[in-house]
């Protein structure tokens, strides 16, 4: 594998412990590694280029020291993971990246919910810009891991397999290195050993998300949503039914374009 420089961000933040694992994965591979994430969780922002900007249109950008990768230049930026990723393609983090990998998230980015995902936003930010990525999450909700709201909390963090997840992602960029400019692989990994995975997939995309929001209350100006853990099952070759069966899934995923199979009518 040639020596890359590796973007690393996510979307759960700075301080998530899935980020580290990811960083040290991409380092123990021998890649030149960058990591900047927002200083804050930024969940469910898509591709939004969001920022808090000081009285001076300043964003903030803290250096950030990982545990045990003293070498590894890292910033707490404020701002969303796609934000981070249109800096980081203009130099903000010192030499602009030949790959981006964000995450691994805090539960699984499948079926047709992954666009909502800041996660899958920041991957598909650096397609457009003609930079590969992998966008890569943790399943902590399926059957497999217990089926539980709780597991989103970063409350639950500890202990769940985050390596096997960042170990994952690090070994796909031989593959992504073969593919062409922009590519984009959106990868689940089912939260169990590195001995208990049987593999890695492709998978299409379910029809639905692994969560969905509710409405629980609608009153005089206002609105109370909520969450539940969708019902369905993943169909056999989804990311969903897979990942329930304990595989690894891979997605290839498109960028914003134009669709040149749909005819439309004359217009004036």
């Amino acid at each position: 594998m040639d020596v890359m420089r590796v973007l690393i961000t996510n979307d759960d933040g700075i301080h998530a412990i899935g980020l580290r694992a990811l960083a040290a994965a991409a380092v123990r591979a021998g890649h030149e590694v960058v990591v900047a994430a927002p200083s804050s969780e930024h969940s469910g922002y898509s591709a939004a280029l969001i920022a808090t900007r000081t009285e001076d249109k300043r964003i903030g950008a803290e250096p950030h020291e990982f545990d045990g990768l003293p070498d590894v230049p890292a910033y707490g930026v404020d701002a969303s993971p796609a934000f981070i990723v249109v800096l980081a393609l203009r130099d903000a983090f010192g030499p602009a990246p030949d790959v981006v990998l964000s995450g691994p998230n805090r539960g699984a980015n499948a079926g047709h919910a992954v666009i909502h995902s800041g996660t899958v936003g920041a991957a598909l930010t650096a397609a457009a810009g003609g930079i590969s990525a992998i966008a890569v999450s943790l399943d902590v909700v399926s059957p497999l891991a217990g089926g539980s709201l709780h597991a989103l909390s970063e409350a639950t963090d500890e202990g769940r397999n985050w390596d096997v997840a960042a170990g994952t992602a690090v070994g796909l960029l031989d593959v992504l290195t073969g593919l062409p400019a922009g590519t984009v692989l959106n990868l689940n990994v089912p939260d169990v050993k590195a001995q208990d995975l049987k593999g890695v997939r492709r998978a299409a995309p379910a029809g639905f998300g692994q969560v969905t929001v509710t409405l629980d209350e609608s009153g005089e100006g206002y609105l109370r949503t909520g969450m539940r853990i969708s019902e369905e099952r993943g169909a056999p070759g989804t990311d969903l039914g897979l990942l329930a069966d304990g595989w690894a899934t891979v997605t290839p995923l498109t960028s914003v374009d134009d669709d040149r199979a749909l005819e439309l009518p004359a217009l004036s």
